[in-house]
């Protein structure tokens, strides 16, 4: 079967969606598989800087790119089984029901249920959002970091040793918010996981 896609991506001239650069293979390019090795900060695993593979975040969130998925989260994945964090279960950061109605998923989830199927451990959908606010791709810094403390919160209460993914982040604003509100829920630790970061420096202010 993959050799078909691939022979099929190049007979109709598709590009990778990490580079767009011809594709060969299915999926995504052998550079960008090449480069797509996971990244760990104390208590984050992320896959590359959003200036290069930003793209292939939006392919998987605004174009359908569904597939990019499990592959990208077997590379998260790999970099939690390096990191060792001893997990009980997976999660994603939720969107507004609106927007998950209008794409036909969450990209969050979708990378959340991959990883969670390779470490062999349950995902559980656990965090809803209560309130709505404009996307943050369309704020300011400053209107980013004022994300209000009640935007999410767990539907029931949990214990033991979670990973909390998300597609990309920018400030840590979002992914801190959901990570409140998991502890807050009884969660004894959370670790959080990411495809891609705009400004690592950024996550030591939240101590993920």
């Amino acid at each position: 079967m993959a050799s078909l896609l691939g022979w099929w991506e190049q007979l109709t001239g598709a590009t990778c969606p990490g580079c767009g650069q011809p594709l060969g293979q299915p999926v995504l390019c052998a550079n960008c598989r090449a480069l797509l090795v996971p990244r760990h900060l104390p208590h984050f695993v992320y896959l590359g800087d959003y200036k290069r593979f930003g793209p292939l975040a939006k392919a998987l969130k605004y174009q359908g790119r569904r597939e990019l998925a499990l592959f990208l989260g077997q590379q998260i994945a790999l970099g939690v089984k390096q990191a060792e964090w001893g997990l009980d279960s997976v999660t994603a950061v939720p969107t507004l029901l609106h927007r998950k109605v209008l794409r036909g998923y969450n990209q969050a989830e979708l990378l959340a249920q991959a990883v969670a199927k390779e470490l062999h451990i349950p995902y559980q959908s656990l965090l809803e959002r209560t309130a709505w606010e404009p996307s943050q791709t369309r704020k300011t810094l400053h209107q980013r970091l004022e994300l209000s403390e009640a935007t999410f919160r767990a539907t029931r209460r949990v214990k033991g040793i979670w990973l909390l993914v998300d597609d990309v982040l920018t400030t840590g604003a979002t992914i801190e918010r959901a990570r409140r509100a998991l502890l807050e829920a009884g969660a004894a630790r959370v670790y959080g996981a990411a495809i891609a970061v705009k400004s690592p420096h950024h996550l030591a202010r939240y101590s993920l």
